[in-house]
């Protein structure tokens, strides 16, 4: 296994021909730092967990996915914006890329839930969700409808603050230039992504009542307070095609 690349704020590889294009917007990363053990049999053959300082972290994200757009194409009018919370991990693989792996993507809309899971296989859900703004405050809420396991919800309540200077952390956290996933093959796959560089923001978590990151497999973590909670108000991504991973 080679060396990790760098953890650098702009990708570090040119994504090749477009495959898709989104916005993800008003993100909300909470974060909890975890022993590297606790999610190595969660992830795809080939990787190992991504580690900062001796631990790796669980992530749970809600945000507002819009615009989605395929193979260059303009944006997918209203089936192309949706809620989204996801609960994520951080990899290494063979050829030292650092990625994202996504233990559940709850999302709002069915039509794109049904296409993530038989297309690139990414472990989507249907759920209902909410996200409101009252002035720096922002709630999403999220309640799981198929295929389960049906009543897991999230409430999330924090408080948006001022722009912030990312430090190596915060970096390690977000910066995140592709994807691992397993495929319907059963292979382990690359798929890389390019943004601008994040603009964060401070957060103060409010309030917390989930159980998202126990139906992960991560029944602890919601009981105690995040270790890192940003806020972002987006970015524009391009997804290129999936590689080997």
């Amino acid at each position: 296994m080679r060396p990790a690349e760098p953890v650098t704020p702009r990708p570090p590889r040119a994504v090749g021909r477009t495959v898709f294009t989104q916005r993800w917007t008003e993100l909300t990363f909470l974060h909890w730092a975890v022993p590297p053990a606790l999610v190595a049999p969660h992830l795809p053959p080939g990787t190992v967990p991504d580690e900062f300082g001796g631990r790796t972290y669980v992530g749970l994200v809600p945000f507002t996915m819009r615009s989605i757009g395929a193979w260059g194409g303009p944006a997918i009018p209203y089936l192309g914006t949706f809620r989204e919370t996801n609960v994520r991990l951080y990899t290494v693989d063979g050829a030292g890329r650092r990625g994202v792996v996504f233990r559940s993507l709850d999302a709002s809309r069915l039509a794109p839930v049904l296409a993530a899971r038989w297309g690139p296989g990414l472990p989507y859900l249907w759920s209902r969700m909410r996200a409101t703004r009252r002035g720096p405050d922002l709630t999403y809420t999220c309640r799981r409808r198929w295929p389960g396991p049906r009543g897991a919800t999230s409430t999330i309540r924090v408080r948006t603050g001022n722009p912030i200077d990312p430090g190596p952390l915060d970096h390690f956290l977000t910066a995140r230039w592709g994807l691992h996933l397993t495929d319907r093959a059963g292979r382990t796959r690359y798929w890389p992504n390019a943004h601008e560089p994040w603009p964060l923001h401070a957060a103060t978590l409010l309030h917390l009542d989930d159980t998202l990151l126990a139906a992960a497999g991560f029944a602890s973590l919601a009981t105690r307070p995040p270790d890192s909670v940003l806020y972002s108000p987006g970015v524009h991504a391009t997804f290129g095609p999936r590689l080997p991973g």
